[in-house]
């Protein structure tokens, strides 16, 4: 067996684009690129790699001109699908199910799609509605009546389900009856969890600007100033297209915003440089940022880029994407933005949403002396 080939690779290792050379192991081989000094390991792929420039390519033909083979067939003729390509909710519910398991009714799957819900509310009603028919096996669902949705939200309480998961339960059982069979008010009786009201989470400025300095290449950093800068949501970020960035009115539009609704949100003079030099480097063609593969980035790996920046940063407390957009809101409003600015910018739909931030906005608190003090 001539041993002596080398295949060259595509691979993205902490979101940077590198050429994997995968190769039987080869003395020959192992001795040449042991002259390259920007050669690395990767465990995780099994294999060396390089930095994906054209410097490094022309250097590995050169250097094994008449020693190996190197076969670029899967790196240069590599194809990416940049297609925003939708996973319809009928492909979701053809997913393996253990036998005699009661599917979620197809007339079900066609309001979800027709009334176009986001995929994930789409898969989290399916999978609460698919759990509770299969809880009352033995009844048509037609006939299960608003007892038996009683008996069974309180199941769930027992079972110690969070209130979330009980209101995203009450929400699918109504949508079937309600929404699909045309039945109004059905179960209008049912009571829902009390809704605890939570302050969101903040950090300060500091900590944003020690997190954005922690980033490790400039799509991360990206990624976290434009979270924070727009107050923008996970998902809304995720599908970005690069025309969403309007330079010329420093605005940045945002198509899929909750609810379906579009908004302007503000765009940042510091962050449309680096997201200038970003276009140079990664040439995004669909999605203002894309996976390995082309297409929208992943929703876990912009969690996992704030949350290991953060981390590296030196924040004990647990960072999310969603307390950007919180300290985004109440670090305006304690610059003395109006409050119904901030609600247009966030996307809300009542100000009773946006004034929750007023309770953790600590510019007037931190003015006010404290008792003890005069003591």
């Amino acid at each position: 067996m001539n041993n002596k080939n080398i295949t060259l690779k595509h691979l993205l290792i902490d979101d940077e684009k590198k050429i994997g050379l995968q190769f039987y192991p080869n003395l020959v081989i192992q001795n040449i690129l042991g002259t390259i000094k920007e050669l690395k390991y990767s465990k995780a792929f099994g294999m060396y790699y390089l930095p994906n420039t054209g410097y490094f390519v022309q250097q590995i033909f050169t250097l094994f001109k008449g020693v190996a083979w190197v076969n670029g067939q899967y790196f240069f003729n590599r194809t990416r699908n940049t297609e925003n390509k939708p996973i319809r909710l009928s492909d979701y519910a053809k997913q393996n199910r253990p036998e005699g398991y009661k599917r979620c009714p197809e007339t079900y799957i066609q309001k979800l799609e027709v009334m176009r819900y986001s995929l994930n509310t789409a898969k989290s009603y399916m999978s609460c509605f698919e759990k509770f028919i299969n809880h009352y096996k033995d009844l048509n669902v037609e006939e299960i009546d608003e007892n038996d949705v009683h008996n069974y939200l309180q199941l769930l309480v027992q079972q110690g389900k969070s209130d979330s998961t009980l209101n995203v339960a009450v929400n699918a059982i109504k949508f079937y009856y309600e929404g699909v069979l045309g039945m109004p008010n059905r179960f209008y009786s049912i009571n829902r969890p009390l809704k605890r009201e939570k302050l969101p989470k903040v950090i300060s400025k500091a900590e944003i600007k020690s997190i954005i300095e922690h980033t490790t290449n400039l799509k991360h950093k990206c990624v976290v100033s434009l979270l924070y800068s727009a107050g923008l949501r996970r998902n809304e970020l995720i599908q970005l297209k690069p025309e969403d960035i309007d330079s010329k009115r420093m605005v940045i539009l945002v198509n899929e915003g909750k609810g379906k609704k579009q908004r302007l949100t503000i765009l940042s003079p510091v962050i449309l440089k680096d997201l200038r030099l970003y276009f140079k480097e990664w040439r995004p063609r669909h999605f203002l940022f894309e996976g390995a593969k082309g297409g929208a980035y992943s929703s876990t790996s912009v969690l996992n880029i704030v949350k290991n920046a953060a981390k590296r940063a030196g924040i004990s407390k647990p960072i999310t994407p969603h307390i950007l957009r919180h300290s985004f809101a109440t670090h305006l409003l304690e610059d003395g933005i109006d409050l119904r600015y901030i609600q247009s910018l966030l996307g809300h739909s009542s100000t009773k949403t946006t004034e929750v931030y007023t309770q953790v906005a600590t510019k007037n608190i931190i003015n006010i002396i404290s008792p003890l003090d005069e003591l």
